[in-house]
C-alpha cells in the first residue's frame, strides 16, 4: 500500500494535513488572543463612524498569522521567495499589532508597509515583467519592477485595511481571494509546465483555511476583530502571493487577474482616494462613504451587506478564473461584461440609498 503512494499523492496528503493544522490552530488560538487583547486594552469601542454597538477586542491577525505559519511549516513548501513574503508579512503584522494596542499615525503605518515591501525585494518577490494583453509580448521592467512591486504591495495592503469595516468582510474577502488565487496559479502553472508557479497554490489555500476558521469568531456579530494586525497581514500576504503566482505567468491575461481577484477592495480604495482628493481632504481621513457603508444606507442589514459583497467577490473571482481559458478577445469581453454588471449594481444601490435619504428628509420636515 505504501509503495503505491506516488510523490504526488504524498504531497496532496501533506497539503491536506497543512490545511487541517492551519484551520485548527486558528480555531484554538483565537479565543486566547481575544483574552490577551482585553488584558492589553487592544479593543475597539463603538463610535460615530463605526457600525458596531459594543466594545470588541482586536488583534485577530495574530491568530490568523499563527495558523498560516504553522500550516506552511507542515506543508514544507517554503521557498526563498516565500520566506521573503513571510518576512514582510510579519513586519506589517507587528506594525498593525502596535497600532491595535497603542495607536499609530497613518504615516507611521504607511512607513512600516513600505519598509516591509522593500525587505522582500532582495528575496525574489518582485514583478519582473508584464505581458502586453494585445500582442502577448513580454515587457521586461528592469529596475522599474522595484517601485511597481512596492506600490502594488502597499496598495493591496491598504485595500484590505480599508474594506475591514463590517464583521467578517475583510476575512471573507481574503478567503475568497486566496481560494481563487490558488485555483488560478495551479491552472496556469500546470498549463505552462511551471511547477514553481503551481506550488504557490498551497500557501494560498493555507491562508484561505486560516481566514475561514477565523470567520467562526469574526462573522456578524463578531466576537473579535482582525484589527490592523490582521487586515495589513492579509493584504500584504495576498499581494505577495499574487506576485509570486500570477505575476510570474506569461499568459496575456495575467495582469488583469490579480485586479479582478482583489476587485472589491481595490475598487473601494481607489474611489476613497479619488473622493478625498476631490474634496481636498487628506487621503488618510476616515469617512462613511465606503461601499459597505453605502449598502447599509441603502437599507441592507449588516449581514446582508456582507453577503452581497461576498457575492460580488465570487463573481469577480470566477471571472478571473475563466480568463485562463479564453483568448484575448474573449478576455476583453468578460472584463466588459463584469464592469457593466458592477456599474449596474452600484447604480441601483446608489439610487436606493438616495431614495431612502429623500424619504427620511421628507419625514423629518413633516415632523
Amino acid at each position: 500500500m505504501l509503495e503505491a503512494c506516488t510523490p504526488g499523492v504524498m504531497l496532496m496528503w501533506q497539503l491536506v494535513a497543512a490545511l487541517g493544522v492551519a484551520y485548527l490552530a486558528v480555531r484554538v488560538v483565537t479565543p486566547r488572543v481575544a483574552r490577551k487583547a482585553w488584558q492589553w486594552q487592544a479593543v475597539d469601542p463603538p463610535g460615530a463612524r463605526k457600525v458596531h454597538h459594543r466594545t470588541v477586542p482586536r488583534l485577530g491577525g495574530l491568530a490568523v498569522a499563527c495558523g498560516f505559519v504553522l500550516g506552511l511549516l507542515v506543508d514544507g513548501s517554503v521557498s526563498r521567495s516565500l520566506v521573503g513574503l513571510l518576512t514582510g508579512a510579519l513586519i506589517v503584522l507587528v506594525v498593525g499589532g502596535l497600532d491595535d494596542v497603542y495607536g499609530l499615525s497613518p504615516l507611521q503605518k504607511l512607513a512600516g508597509q513600505i519598509v516591509a515591501a522593500l525587505v522582500v525585494l532582495p528575496l525574489g518577490l518582485r514583478v519582473e515583467f508584464l505581458t502586453n494583453p494585445l500582442t502577448g509580448e513580454l515587457v521586461y521592467l528592469g529596475w522599474f519592477g522595484l517601485p511597481i512591486t512596492v506600490m502594488w504591495l502597499v496598495a493591496v495592503t491598504n485595500a484590505l485595511n480599508l474594506i475591514d469595516g463590517l464583521d467578517g468582510l475583510a476575512a471573507g474577502t481574503a478567503t475568497i481571494a486566496a481560494t481563487v488565487l490558488a485555483a488560478v496559479v495551479w491552472v496556469q502553472g500546470s498549463m505552462a509546465g511551471i511547477p514553481e508557479q503551481a506550488a504557490m497554490a498551497a500557501p494560498a489555500l493555507i491562508l484561505a483555511a486560516s481566514t475561514l476558521s477565523f470567520l467562526r469568531y469574526n462573522f456578524h456579530p463578531a466576537r473579535i476583530f482582525l484589527g490592523d494586525s490582521g487586515s495589513l497581514f492579509l493584504g500584504f500576504t495576498l499581494g505577495g502571493l499574487a506576485v509570486l503566482g500570477v505575476a510570474k505567468s506569461t499568459a496575456a491575461v495575467s495582469m488583469f487577474i490579480p485586479v479582478l481577484v482583489l476587485g472589491v477592495p481595490l475598487f473601494d480604495t481607489t474611489l476613497a482616494v479619488l473622493r478625498r482628493c476631490f474634496k481636498r481632504h487628506s487621503i488618510f481621513a476616515p469617512d462613511r462613504e465606503h461601499v459597505h457603508h453605502r449598502l447599509l444606507e441603502a437599507g441592507f442589514s449588516h449581514k446582508r451587506a456582507v453577503l452581497i459583497l461576498y457575492g460580488v467577490n465570487l463573481i469577480l473571482g470566477l471571472s478571473a478564473f475563466l480568463l485562463n481559458f479564453v483568448t484575448s478577445d474573449g478576455a476583453m469581453a468578460i472584463l466588459f461584461v463584469v464592469a457593466g454588471l458592477v456599474l449596474l449594481g452600484a447604480n441601483r444601490v446608489e439610487a436606493k440609498r438616495k431614495s431612502l435619504r429623500a424619504r427620511a428628509c421628507g419625514e423629518r420636515s413633516e415632523g
